[in-house]
């Protein structure tokens, strides 16, 4: 979505969270219609959607509730190079509220993503994944090696959070430490739940970013909030073509490290 509309060079100019804050409430809107796997996914709505972003203004989006999930996330790269990016939520605080005797473990309660709607793309049935919050990534080069792990926490916010860091790493050069660092914003739906797109009523920056009052001139309704957990706890592991890892824990995290020997 975002890579079609061409972000400002500069993170710092109010048009570059703009562009991204439409990119996600664009590409999000759609999630409860349309998302499942992606055979049988229409990925070619992305590019209609991507028509009705302006560069220059808030577009209107109807709205609908949202409600709450649970998530933590790590990550770890090998001395030969395997990454892993792994996200455990239970969903709804206790998950299903279903215990396994014998360890204690509660089981996920991911299953609310399904429909029971007969022909809803997310239908419930044999051999069907639900649509869901979690977003682990890993990012390649066009030889297919591996590039960087990275992850978050935060409900629907979980992939603004990701485009704001990958493009800083990617796009901007940034270090693992400054990207991971670096002011976010936030769709502002009430919570980071599973559908914060609907129930969009705003965006909400960091404290110390440099984009409300540009934001503000191009329609959205800007709130401020002190920087720390509610956008998102990320980690990443960037793999240097020289064959280093450099890594970042959020800062906003509170118990979280980069480690490596």
């Amino acid at each position: 979505m975002l890579a079609g509309l061409g972000p400002p060079a500069d993170p710092a100019d109010p048009g570059w969270a703009h562009l991204m804050v439409e990119s996600a409430r664009a590409a999000g809107h759609d999630r409860l219609g349309v998302l499942h796997e992606t055979a049988v996914a229409p990925l070619e709505t992305a590019a209609a959607r991507r028509a009705l972003v302006d560069p220059g203004r808030r577009s209107p989006l109807p709205a609908a509730p949202a409600a709450p999930g649970d998530t933590t996330y790590l990550c770890a790269v090998d001395g030969d190079g395997m990454g892993v990016s792994l996200i455990q939520s239970n969903a709804s605080g206790f998950g299903s509220l279903l215990f396994e005797p014998n360890t204690g473990i509660n089981l996920h309660n991911r299953g609310i993503g399904f429909s029971l709607t007969p022909g809803h793309f997310a239908e419930y049935g044999p051999g069907r994944r639900p649509p869901h919050t979690l977003c682990p990534a890993l990012v390649t080069r066009p030889d297919g090696t591996l590039r960087a792990v990275l992850g978050t926490m935060g409900g629907d916010a979980q992939p603004q959070i990701l485009l704001q860091i990958v493009t800083r790493l990617l796009l901007h050069r940034q270090t693992p430490s400054a990207a991971v660092g670096a002011p976010r914003w936030r769709l502002s739906g009430g919570d980071t739940g599973f559908d914060t797109w609907r129930s969009d009523q705003g965006v909400e920056v960091e404290e110390g970013a440099p984009w409300a009052d540009g934001l503000r001139e191009r329609g959205h309704p800007v709130g401020t909030a002190a920087y720390g957990t509610d956008f998102g706890h990320a980690h990443l592991i960037d793999l240097l073509p020289s064959g280093m890892l450099a890594g970042a824990a959020d800062p906003r995290a509170l118990i979280g490290a980069a480690l490596g020997r």
